[in-house]
């Protein structure tokens, strides 16, 4: 947490704005605060507090699980990891006060306007990162599963080039840009294929029905803003419709078997054992 939906959720939130905080494009940086020099993954904190002054926000975008924010020159990077939130908020009371940061905030971006930027991090896991060029943080994602250019096809082969379980696969930043235990879980249920398959016994039916699994499970979490499982992440709804993930011993919904939890890859995995049969009852197909 979060995953692809909740950082698209919060992506959106700081472009088109909310009733209260306007969008994040065009405001201009006038200080920068790092309450946690760990947070800052490049440059060190000290020339991160120099180089963004006078920085202007030019767009706000998505890759992956990171957030991207290309400015008037360099690029301003984040990701959240396990306990991470950004948000827009006031950074002047109505006397022209500064306004204290809350407890976790970690890097804050101090805007000429009266806002700020606030990267909080409970755990301190999350990072950020200022570079010329996007692709020295970005450039080893795989693919984006939500673009158009990503197909049932090229899936397919991307599958056959692998000998690995499939969850672990899927959940490889490398493979796959944006997929984290969550939304994982529920696309292989969608799909009806066991997280221990290998990847490269899926035929071409199989991944086709696995590219339209996560496709529509990641659509579904971005139209209900993300999943609210604990305190980092709230506001989403998506943990109200899951069907296998955090549903061990409950019904499966599509045949009332129990649904099952496991270990795959050391993560937590849930599924159904009739709707996903394991791996030396599939057939292939």
């Amino acid at each position: 947490m979060p995953e692809l939906p909740e950082v698209e959720t919060i992506i959106t939130r700081l472009k088109q704005g909310t009733s209260s905080h306007p969008p994040l494009e065009g405001h201009v940086v006038e200080s920068v605060q790092v309450t946690w020099a760990r947070s800052v993954s490049k440059p060190d904190p000290v020339s991160l507090q120099k180089v963004l002054i006078g920085q202007q926000v030019l767009d706000v975008r998505r890759r992956g699980k990171f957030l991207h924010f290309p400015l008037s020159q360099g690029h301003f990077i984040a990701h959240l990891r396990m306990s991470g939130d950004m948000r827009m908020e006031p950074r002047l009371d109505s006397t022209g006060k500064a306004l204290p940061l809350q407890a976790y905030d970690r890097v804050v971006l101090n805007f000429e306007s009266p806002w700020r930027l606030a990267f909080s991090n409970i755990r301190k896991f999350g990072r950020v990162w200022y570079v010329t060029d996007p692709l020295e943080v970005l450039g080893d994602l795989g693919p984006e599963p939500l673009s158009e250019t990503f197909s049932a096809d090229q899936l397919f082969l991307m599958l056959q080039r692998h000998n690995r379980q499939i969850k672990p696969l899927l959940m490889d930043q490398h493979f796959i840009a944006g997929l984290g235990n969550i939304y994982t879980d529920e696309s292989l249920f969608r799909a009806k294929i066991h997280p221990l398959r290998r990847s490269n016994t899926l035929s071409e039916s199989e991944a086709k029905r696995l590219h339209a699994a996560i496709r529509e499970t990641l659509q579904d979490g971005i139209r209900k803003n993300g999943a609210s499982l604990d305190w980092i992440y709230r506001g989403g709804d998506f943990q109200n419709y899951f069907q296998v993930y955090q549903r061990t011993g409950e019904n499966c919904p599509n045949c009332s078997a129990t649904i099952q939890k496991t270990v795959v890859g050391q993560r937590g995995t849930h599924y159904c054992p009739t709707c996903q049969p394991a791996p030396e009852m599939s057939n292939k197909g």
